[in-house]
C-alpha cells in the first residue's frame, strides 16, 4: 500500500491516455496510480533539497501541517500530452517542468510566482500552460513545439489569489475565479483582460468548468450559504453531469447544469475529511476525488 502520509494533498490530475491518475501533496511526494488495477504505479519528488531561505518559507502562505517545508510541498499538477510533461506547483511558488516517463527529470522551472498556486492547466491545443498564483497572478506561458517555456503574459487584474479556471476550446480565452468571488477574463491572443468577457463569450465553448462563479454551478451553493464551504467543481466532458466537493467531506452530483440554488444532488461520504479536489473521465465512468487532511485518493465507479 502507497499514500500521502503528511499535511494535505491537493493535487490530482487524471492522465486517460495512460490509464493513470497523478496526485501531489505536502509530503515531498508526487505519486502515479494505475486506475484500471487499482494499484500504486511510480513516484518523484518535488524537492530533492529542503530550503534554507528562512524568509521566504516564513512568507508563504500556504497552512500545512507537514514537517516539510514549503518547497518540497505541491498542491497543483497538470499534464500535457502533446510534450509528455507533468507541471509541479511547489508551495514556494516554483513551479517545474517534468518528464512524464521519468518524474525526476526536470525540463524547466518557471520562477516567475512569488506565492504558492493553487491550479495549473494546459491549453487544449497543448501550446499554453496557464498557472493560478496565490499572488492574485494569471501567469500565461507559451510551449513550443521543442517544449520550451516562455512567460506570455502576466495577467494581474485579480486582487485576490486564484481558485479556479479554464481554457475555451479553441485555446484563445481564458476565464479565472479567485478568493473574492470575482470572475474575470482574458483574451490570450491579445494579452489584455476581456472587461466585457461574459458577454463576448456568451456562444464560447469551454474546454472545462471548474469556476463555481458561474451560470452553470452557481446552483451548488445552498440558499442561505455563502459557498465558502464548496471547494471545487467539475462538469463531465459531455456536460451531463457536475460534481462539487465541500468541507463537510461530501461529493455531490448533479445533473448539468445546476443553475438553481434548489437543485438536488446525490452526495456520497468516503472522506473522513474536507475534500479538496475532483476529477472525471471522459466517459463519466469513473470519478477521482482527493481530500486535504485524510490524505486520501478516492476512486469511485459507476454502476
Amino acid at each position: 500500500m502507497k499514500g500521502h502520509f503528511e499535511g494535505e494533498i491537493w493535487g490530482v490530475e487524471l492522465i486517460e491516455s495512460e490509464g493513470k491518475v497523478v496526485t501531489c501533496a505536502d509530503d515531498n511526494q508526487i505519486m502515479v496510480f494505475d486506475y484500471a488495477s487499482k494499484a500504486f504505479d511510480r513516484k518523484g519528488t518535488v524537492s530533492d533539497h529542503k530550503s534554507t531561505n528562512a524568509a521566504k518559507i516564513k512568507a508563504v502562505t500556504a497552512s500545512s501541517q507537514s514537517i516539510y517545508p514549503a518547497n518540497q510541498q505541491a498542491r497543483a499538477v497538470a499534464f500535457s500530452k502533446k510534450h509528455n510533461h507533468l507541471v509541479v506547483c511547489s508551495n514556494m511558488g516554483k513551479v517545474s517542468v517534468r518528464d512524464f516517463a521519468d518524474l525526476d527529470t526536470k525540463k524547466a522551472s518557471l520562477k516567475d510566482a512569488t506565492e504558492w498556486c493553487e491550479v495549473a492547466r494546459y491549453s487544449p491545443c497543448g501550446n499554453f500552460l496557464a498557472i493560478g498564483t496565490h499572488d492574485d497572478k494569471v501567469n500565461v506561458y507559451t510551449v513550443s513545439d521543442a517544449g520550451e517555456y516562455a512567460l506570455h503574459k502576466s495577467f494581474t487584474q485579480h486582487a485576490s489569489f486564484i481558485t479556479a479556471l479554464d481554457w475555451s476550446q479553441d485555446s484563445t480565452y481564458i476565464r479565472s475565479v479567485d478568493g473574492g468571488y470575482e470572475k474575470l477574463f482574458w483574451n490570450v491572443a491579445d494579452k489584455a483582460i476581456d472587461a466585457a468577457g461574459l458577454s463576448n463569450t456568451k456562444n464560447m465553448q469551454w474546454d472545462t468548468s471548474t469556476v463555481k462563479i458561474n451560470w452553470d454551478s452557481i446552483g451548488v451553493t445552498p440558499s442561505g450559504e455563502d459557498g465558502t464551504h464548496i471547494n471545487a467543481v467539475t462538469a463531465s466532458r459531455d456536460r451531463s453531469l457536475l460534481v462539487s466537493v465541500d468541507d463537510w467531506g461530501l461529493v455531490n452530483v448533479f445533473n448539468y447544469p445546476v443553475s438553481d440554488p434548489q437543485a438536488k444532488a446525490i452526495s456520497y461520504a468516503g472522506h473522513s475529511e474536507h475534500v479538496v479536489r475532483v476529477a472525471i473521465t471522459d466517459d463519466n465512468a469513473r470519478m477521482f476525488t482527493v481530500g486535504g487532511q485524510d490524505k486520501a485518493l478516492i476512486q469511485w465507479k459507476r454502476k
